[in-house]
């Protein structure tokens, strides 16, 4: 007895100094994100509480998102990991309550007339031997807490589950939001590409008019057509990357791969929500991956006492009651009961280290569990203030762009005035063109960039799953 105290106090100090030690590892979230604008947001909402259809407002955006919520494949694997965690968590559950097993048999028998063996009833003599039993199979008392901690690390692996599949739905949100705006920049691209080419096509009628006039050189024409081939060559790369973005998209949402409806051109939508990131503390109860990562630490910490209840005895009871007669009238009858009752103690002598290298492995996995857990959150908090930056740069190249493209797009005009008026080369004309369509593809990019920088936003403050 006293050793069986010495080894309780030791169970219970271990423990608590175990738990003192993660609570003093856990990671404490800034006082604000890098990149953030300087304003109060404890009364604000952030963004990443919205729901993504209050974000994203395109309609066929919000239809494609629905579709990728029931369809895809990613998120329909990882609701069969949730399954199989929950009925794990059953079968956990199910060693701390006894387990009954009831049967009934009835055994008859004759024996031959002509034949007996020593001490069998007389020849020929039929005999009936029926059996009614509820049998207690082996049920350990659970005294250490071995098996309440199986059942703890189970419901917490379940939970971990469930936060991966809300991961897995951020990411699905984000991915497929990202490649529609990518799917509208394309558009946007092929529609540049196409005006250009029209437009280059009119200056090359112009420059061979010219050119026949005495007006001009063939170097002018040769220019000219150098860049009518340059923008017709863009458009069936352009064409390219858009088939094979929609087939990405389809494979989101779990469909053959086909062409997608679009909604709002990129130039007409919606500017999406401007809202406050919210506060750091916030983003440990809002990140699926996060909260994923802390219950898979309990997990570990709840299989570290499982490891060190081994050292302990077990103790398990097995028992039977039932009837048993040769007669179907009395089996039922005082005389007719059976019982047995078991109780069995087992304690580790001499395990050849086994146990100790189990808890030494525990602890490894919980330290593990802690580095990770660490990780993620502090990765958390990087890819927000990433967003965050991105959000407000992108914001302010696309506000130079437009400038550029428009102070392009008039010294385009005037380069070909100046032209056809004789004061100007062909070369100021042609280079101004080209400039103004790599100017015009750049600020489609720029636009797309401002929207996946909210998507990012979004999928790093945890949104999108809820």
């Amino acid at each position: 007895m006293k050793t069986l105290k010495g080894f309780l106090v030791t169970l219970i100090t271990v423990s608590l100094l175990a738990g003192s030690a993660m609570g003093q590892k856990t990671v404490k979230p800034p006082d604000s994100f890098r990149g953030a604008d300087s304003i109060p947001v404890a009364d604000s909402e952030s963004i990443g509480d919205l729901k993504w259809f209050e974000v994203f407002k395109d309609e066929e955006l919000q239809r494609l998102i629905g579709t990728a919520m029931e369809q895809n494949y990613d998120l329909r694997a990882a609701m069969t990991r949730v399954n199989a965690e929950r009925a794990n968590l059953g079968l956990a559950r199910s060693e701390q309550f006894p387990q009954f097993e009831a049967g009934a048999n009835l055994t008859t028998t004759r024996n031959s007339a002509n034949g007996q063996f020593a001490g069998s009833a007389v020849g020929g003599q039929k005999t009936s031997i029926g059996n009614v039993f509820l049998n207690l199979l082996n049920f350990e008392i659970d005294i250490w807490g071995r098996l309440r901690n199986q059942t703890k690390a189970a419901r917490a692996e379940l939970r971990a589950s469930e936060e991966d599949r809300r991961a897995v739905m951020t990411t699905v949100v984000g991915d497929v939001a990202s490649n529609y705006f990518a799917l509208l920049e394309l558009d946007d691209e092929l529609e540049i590409a196409k005006r250009t080419l029209a437009t280059r096509e009119e200056s090359l009628k112009l420059i061979k008019v010219r050119e026949q006039g005495g007006l001009g050189t063939l170097l002018d024409v040769r220019q000219a057509e150098e860049l009518v081939y340059q923008a017709s060559q863009t458009i069936p790369d352009t064409e390219r990357l858009i088939q094979q973005t929609e087939n990405q998209i389809n494979l989101l949402l779990g469909n053959a791969p086909g062409s997608i409806i679009r909604g709002t051109p990129l130039t007409q939508q919606q500017e999406l929500p401007s809202v406050p990131a919210g506060l750091p503390s916030t983003l440990l109860q809002r990140r699926p991956d996060i909260r994923a990562a802390e219950a898979n630490l309990e997990a570990q910490h709840a299989l570290v006492s499982v490891a060190r209840a081994a050292y302990f005895p077990r103790i398990s009871l097995t028992g039977l009651l039932g009837f048993q007669s040769n007669e179907l009238s009395n089996l039922f009858t005082g005389p007719s009961k059976v019982w047995s009752f078991v109780p069995q103690l087992s304690q580790p002598i001499f395990t050849a280290g086994r146990l100790k290298s189990n808890v030494k492995f525990a602890k490894a996995q919980q330290e593990f569990a802690l580095v990770e857990y660490q990780r993620t959150t502090q990765t958390a908090f990087r890819e927000v203030s990433d967003a965050l930056i991105q959000y407000r740069k992108v914001r302010e190249i696309r506000t130079q762009q437009e400038l550029l493209v428009q102070t392009l797009r008039d010294r385009s005009a005037l380069s070909y005035v100046r032209y056809q008026g004789g004061v100007d080369t062909l070369l100021n004309a042609l280079d101004a063109d080209r400039d103004l369509f790599n100017a015009e593809l750049s600020l489609a990019q720029t636009r797309r960039n401002e929207l996946l920088s909210v998507v990012q936003l979004y999928k790093a403050l945890g949104g999108g799953w809820q």
